[in-house]
């Protein structure tokens, strides 16, 4: 009798229960589908930055949000890399790889970047970027060049292991050499954008073997009608890009020696 009363009374719980749970599932579900998937590649690659999503507007652990979607629609070139909002980032889609094609006129996927997003990340001035700077060894075996990079993200991990990856090869030493610069900050030449120097998770490699679009047209015109150049190795970028670093040799308005950390656009 005791045994069908506790068994009469587990059947009630659980068809009790179960409602209950699928709504919660069902609001998992709701929850995470609300959020654009390109705002779930910031929060999942950003973690110890970004709390969260909602109501059109990407949270930061300290409390702070930025909008994801300004509503702005048709905007020129000049003010997608003035004034972008979060989504604009994700504008133009990188591809890892080899360049098949030279990039069309104005395709420069990762030039696009919201810098309060970034202020965020690493840091909102040149001090507070400096307290998470740290010096590494570069290519100690070909080089042995000192470099500062930031650790947020554990980017002076990811460049070890690519510094260790890339001193396995000896024929790359004449690129690899020389390091154009890592950690300086200052705005982007000709512009009042920051560079993303500035936050520390950028290197140019050797500038001696490396092509940049305003050296070409000898003009810091966004507008001007340019020839893409190139003379990097692939397996240098292949390198990087899989450790979540995006190439400026695939941007229209080039910068073969540039690699900066955005695995939200690389993975």
């Amino acid at each position: 009798m005791i045994k069908s009363f506790i068994c009469f009374i587990s059947i009630i719980c659980t068809i009790a229960i179960t409602p209950f749970r699928k709504l919660e599932t069902s609001f998992k579900s709701k929850s995470t589908d609300t959020i654009p998937p390109n705002a779930q590649k910031l929060i999942k690659y950003y973690p110890d930055a970004i709390a969260g999503f909602a109501n059109n507007y990407l949270i930061f652990k300290d409390h702070s949000k930025l909008i994801w979607d300004d509503g702005i629609k048709n905007q020129s070139f000049q003010t997608l890399l003035d004034k972008p909002d979060l989504k604009d980032m994700f504008s133009q889609h990188y591809q890892s790889g080899a360049l098949v094609n030279p990039p069309a006129r104005n395709f420069d996927p990762g030039r696009i970047r919201n810098e309060d997003f970034f202020k965020k990340v690493y840091g909102s001035n040149e001090s507070k970027v400096k307290k998470h700077l740290t010096e590494i060894n570069w290519c100690p075996k070909l080089v042995g060049q000192k470099i500062t990079v930031t650790t947020v993200n554990s980017i002076d991990k990811k460049l070890i292991r690519i510094s260790n990856e890339l001193d396995e090869h000896p024929e790359l030493k004449k690129y690899l050499t020389d390091i154009g610069g890592t950690f300086t900050w200052r705005n982007i030449a000709g512009t009042n954008r920051h560079s993303m120097h500035s936050y520390g998770m950028t290197i140019d490699i050797n500038t001696s073997y490396s092509d940049y679009w305003q050296w070409n047209c000898k003009c810091s015109n966004e507008d001007a009608l340019i020839t893409h150049k190139n003379r990097i190795p692939q397996l240098i970028i292949d390198i990087f890009e899989q450790n979540g670093f995006i190439w400026g040799g695939k941007w229209y308005h080039y910068d073969t020696m540039h690699f900066e950390y955005r695995p939200e656009l690389v993975f």
